[in-house]
């Protein structure tokens, strides 16, 4: 557990549903009462779900604030309303735009890890495989409305026929839920050494060792290409098999950051 007898704060963004909801009622849950939380939103309408989730903590250790991280004025707005004005930060079409924004937040945090070691500050990232989520949900159901007038064909049949349907196995057997997440974020915070990388998902190791076994790249990139377009009903009967065996046991281990 970090060392320290004073509480400490917690600023976390998007906590009207999902992961940050559950985080955020995680810490504030605390039986030792070692956390301030600062759950914040753009929308406090939509604060009902978090502060029935909350419950007795909501005023004590929880407070909430309106928070649009795409505003500068709400977010110097946000921090005034601080009191300690000490905030730890958390980060934070195909899924390529998405992911592009993950790593993006990477690189970002790679390189403010190092600096922030001069002034003794420990980053740390939570990197969660397929999250069961609303967001997830919603974008599935949107998916399956839509239609692609200025796209191919071929294009509209490899999303239709390839791209979802992968994804959907992919979620269905890998995914973890947002409180596993907040679990696996709970132990990173109050470890004494955390790690830089921290996999919530042990399932995913296998995939990372073979990104790292080729430096070039191209392991992975033929390895899910071929998943994808050439085996895509082995893959199927591959995800079928893993969420049965699975039964959600292994998929909800975290790694621990100790």
């Amino acid at each position: 557990m970090a060392s320290g007898g004073e509480q400490k704060v917690v600023l976390i963004t998007g906590c009207s549903s999902g992961i940050g909801l559950r985080i955020a009622v995680l810490l504030a849950r605390d039986e030792l009462k070692r956390y301030h939380v600062i759950a914040t939103m753009r929308d406090l309408r939509k604060k009902d779900r978090l502060v029935e989730a909350a419950g007795d903590t909501y005023g004590q250790t929880l407070t909430l604030l309106s928070l649009d991280v795409c505003s500068d004025d709400s977010v110097r707005k946000c921090i005034d309303s601080v009191k300690d004005r000490h905030i730890d930060i958390l980060s934070v079409v195909f899924n390529d735009v998405y992911t592009a924004s993950k790593f993006a937040i990477e690189g970002f945090c790679e390189s403010m890890a190092v600096q922030l070691l001069k002034f003794n500050v420990k980053l740390s990232l939570i990197e969660p495989g397929p999250v069961h989520t609303e967001f997830e949900t919603k974008m599935m159901e949107e998916v399956a409305k839509m239609e692609y007038p200025g796209a191919d064909a071929d294009t509209v049949r490899y999303f239709k026929d390839v791209y979802i349907p992968s994804s959907i196995d992919i979620f269905e057997a890998l995914g973890q839920t947002p409180e596993d997440i907040a679990k696996c974020t709970k132990k990173v915070i109050e470890s004494s050494r955390p790690r830089f990388r921290n996999l919530t998902n042990s399932l995913y190791t296998p995939i990372v060792a073979m990104k790292y076994a080729d430096e070039s790249g191209g392991l992975s990139v033929h390895t899910f290409y071929n998943l994808l377009f050439n085996f895509g009903s082995l893959m199927h009967i591959t995800m079928s098999i893993l969420k049965c065996l699975t039964c959600s046991c292994l998929r909800r281990r975290t790694i621990s950051p100790d």
